[in-house]
């Protein structure tokens, strides 16, 4: 049975490419909400981070969804997403 492609995603934090199942998608929708999207089909513009807690503290630490979507991010973005943890 042939195999399709496996989509691969890049993480904001460690840069690193990986299956878009594996990470976690935070989106900003054209109202400007910036919310974790955790069905990874919510339309607007995607960032994404990976499982890792390194990933996530690095996410904070360096604003990093600040620079991925040009925009102030409030706290509890980053509170939702470290809540969302597996």
């Amino acid at each position: 049975m042939a195999k399709g492609k496996i989509p691969l995603r890049m993480c904001i934090a460690c840069r690193e490419m990986k299956p878009k199942k594996e990470m976690l998608r935070v989106v900003r929708n054209a109202e400007g909400e910036i919310y974790p999207d955790p069905t990874g089909k919510a339309p607007g513009r995607g960032a994404y981070i990976c499982q890792s807690e390194e990933c996530r503290q690095k996410l904070q630490s360096k604003k990093l969804l600040h620079k991925a979507f040009s925009t102030a991010v409030d706290g509890s973005v980053y509170e939702g997403i470290d809540g969302g943890k597996q």
